[in-house]
Formats: structure tokens, sequence, C-alpha cells
């Protein structure tokens, strides 16, 4: 069965309608970090359709309490494919492909990523929060179809851009 993950980043206490309404059809959901505050994971744990799983992890944003309570890494499977989370990329301390993992997703550069590097996709959903400079504001949609076949043709991420208002000047 093809498994589709919703992935969102950086939105720093800002909780989009149109960031929502692209995740809508997800039961799963993974936040990589600078959320910015519960409420937000409460919007998110809201589907349309009932609650629905969010995985999240802590980002450089996520203070006090509330970010103390995030856990720095998640190790998520989906099917066969092992997944690892963090925010900062710069802050993986393990060689994904020799730990198994064909996934990493992470965020803090707000700029989207689908990138793949040997035999490990890396994605980063951008910022879906405050726009920041010149970046656009995305989230992304992450598919993994079942075995058989190569990991680079059955694991897939698409950025979406998301159809907001422009930033305002002064």
């Amino acid at each position: 069965m093809t498994i589709r993950i919703g992935v969102i980043s950086d939105t720093h206490g800002l909780m989009r309608p149109e960031a929502l309404a692209a995740l809508a059809e997800f039961e799963t959901v993974i936040h990589a970090g600078d959320v910015g505050g519960a409420e937000i994971l409460g919007q998110l744990r809201k589907g349309p359709a009932g609650p629905r799983a969010v995985h999240t992890v802590r980002g450089n944003t996520d203070y006090g309490t509330f970010g103390a309570e995030l856990p720095r890494t998640e190790v998520l499977e989906a099917g066969d494919v092992g997944i690892y989370v963090l925010h900062i990329p710069e802050e993986i301390d393990l060689s994904p492909a020799t730990a198994g993992f064909s996934v990493v997703i992470h965020g803090h550069t707000h700029r989207p990523r689908n990138e793949w590097i040997g035999s490990v996709l890396y994605l980063n959903p951008g910022s879906a929060g405050p726009r920041r400079f010149d970046l656009p504001v995305t989230v992304a949609h992450l598919t993994i179809d079942p075995p058989p076949g190569d990991i680079r043709e059955r694991v897939r991420a698409e950025i979406i851009e998301l159809d907001v208002p422009p930033a305002r000047s002064g």
C-alpha cells in the first residue's frame, strides 16, 4: 500500500490556513521544527477526517517547557522505509544510508530541498510560517510506494508552494 505523509517546518507560531489545506488529506504529518507553540501542533492534529498522527522535532527557536518536551530527532518507519527527522541538517551525527535511513527530513534553512544524495532523499519542506526574505512559503508531500523497485523510484517528494499574499514592505 502506498503511504503518503504531509511535511511542514518553520511555522514559528503561524499556522496558515493554506498550509492546513495543503496537508488536509494526510493522516500523518511530520513537523521538522521551529514550531512556535503547542497550539500549532493542536491545529495539525485536527485533520478533517478526525485526529491524525503528528511527529515533531525541536527547532532552535522552540524554547521553554514546550521546546524541552520535543525530541531533537525522530526516527520513523513508513512501510520498509526508514525516516530520520531533525531540524538543523548540519547536526546530523550519523550516516543515514549506513544507519538504514532512506529519507532525512529537516528544516531550519527555510529553503525547500528535494535532493537525492546516493540512496538517501534529503527533504526540507521549506517554511510555512512568516515569510522570510524572498523565499516561497511551502510544505511538502512525501509518497512511499511498496516494494519491489529501486528506492529512488518508490520514494518521491513534492514541494508545494502555498498561494499566500506577498510580504508587506516597509
